[in-house]
């Protein structure tokens, strides 16, 4: 992954943001981890590596966005 692509989620991701895939709605909570990919709850989304896909339709990370962007 490009330093580019990368960008946008390294800088505007905080800790505790969950995020949602833009293809099928699956919520990323860093409190509960993925069991699927075996990441450890308390990872944050900008923490994930950086081949890790959503473990319900295996989008890539940059079809997520912020839930709750109006907070």
């Amino acid at each position: 992954m490009s330093a580019f692509e990368n960008f946008g989620k390294r800088e505007t991701v905080s800790d505790d943001d969950q995020m949602e895939c833009g293809i099928c709605w699956h919520v990323y909570d860093p409190s509960q981890g993925d069991p699927v990919w075996q990441i450890a709850p308390g990872t944050s989304f900008a923490d994930l590596p950086e081949d890790w896909r959503c473990p319900n339709c295996d989008a890539l990370q940059s079809k997520f966005m912020r839930l709750g962007d109006g907070r």
